[in-house]
């Protein structure tokens, strides 16, 4: 990669109900998006499995977005002057975070050949659509550490994605993940969650967050250093919560809590002075952004990661509209 990779990006539609990705108010939603200086977009598309250990990834009627939905969304975001980022994820029935997903590994097992064999089946299904719809970059897997433990398997995984597919390829890790897999040099870009705490209970506000993004930024540096790849953030975010820094994770609603737009803001203020100017630094998909809004003026008692209607919308744009960011 001789030019420098720079994603001004958001994901969009993550747990769309049926057909919300083919309606006019989705197009909307989109529009309004792009309308914020986004040159990248991220469209999540849902699988599942029974269990975190169970061994076969399906679609589930209604709860995946159909072929037709991931088309339409494509093709409305190049009409945007967007470039697409296509994120297969896989998702657990029991509710399980997918970070869970693992099996035992005696002698004898067949579970991870097993589950590889479907994960894989899968993956290709949509290596192939996004080769097809011209998407500039594929997601491998999101938050995935029991899979990424499979060394071997990961890199059989990857190459079976290339044969069908020449975008890049982006596979994303979890905070706190960056020193645990040694395979990450097998993709283009390396993804991370960048979910990382950055105030406590004694230390709050804009100037405590700059202080610990320090080490989170030299904790990517190194991950950089190891793999020679970009690394970028390939979801991060918090909710509009107070005290929400302290765990930006979290997607649980603490109705006690005070709402604090602020505390968004200043995230997001914060996470781009971190990073933005850093040449091994490849940019964000910022979690994340409804495929249907509310009405405007009730987008601010919404408590969940979108920025819509929010201080920190206006923060994201600010950024994103910068002059020469060296963005390609």
């Amino acid at each position: 990669m001789n030019e420098r990779l720079f994603c001004k990006g958001y994901t969009w539609g993550f747990f769309s109900r049926d057909g919300e990705w083919l309606t006019e108010e989705a197009d909307h939603s989109m529009e309004r998006l792009a309308g914020n200086g986004l040159d990248w977009i991220c469209l999540t598309v849902n699988a599942w499995q029974e269990t975190f250990y169970s061994t076969r990834i399906f679609s589930l009627y209604g709860m995946t977005q159909t072929d037709a939905e991931v088309e339409h969304a494509v093709k409305k975001a190049k009409s945007l002057g967007l470039k697409v980022c296509l994120k297969p994820m896989v998702n657990c029935l029991d509710r399980a975070w997918r970070a869970r997903i693992s099996f035992p590994t005696e002698e004898g097992t067949t579970y991870w050949d097993d589950w590889f064999r479907s994960y894989t089946r899968f993956m290709v299904y949509y290596a192939s659509m996004a080769e097809k719809l011209g998407c500039e970059m594929l997601c491998t897997g999101c938050e995935m550490a029991g899979m990424d433990g499979q060394s071997a398997r990961c890199r059989k995984m990857i190459a079976a994605v290339r044969e069908v597919y020449n975008g890049l390829l982006m596979h994303n890790i979890n905070h706190g993940d960056e020193d645990r897999f040694d395979w990450l040099d097998a993709v283009d870009v390396i993804g991370v969650s960048g979910y990382y705490p950055v105030t406590d209970a004694e230390h709050t506000g804009i100037e405590a967050m700059r202080e610990r993004w320090k080490p989170a930024v030299t904790r990517l540096e190194r991950l950089h250093e190891r793999f020679k790849r970009p690394v970028m953030f390939a979801e991060i975010g918090v909710r509009n919560e107070q005290g929400c820094t302290a765990y930006p994770w979290d997607f649980h609603d603490r109705p006690e809590k005070c709402i604090d737009e602020q505390e968004q803001a200043d995230f997001y203020e914060t996470a781009m002075e971190a990073t933005w100017d850093i040449p091994w630094f490849a940019g964000y998909f910022w979690w994340d952004w409804k495929a249907v809004l509310p009405p405007v003026e009730k987008a601010r008692e919404n408590r969940d990661f979108t920025v819509y209607g929010k201080k920190a919308e206006q923060t994201l744009k600010k950024w994103y509209c910068r002059e020469n960011c060296g963005a390609i």
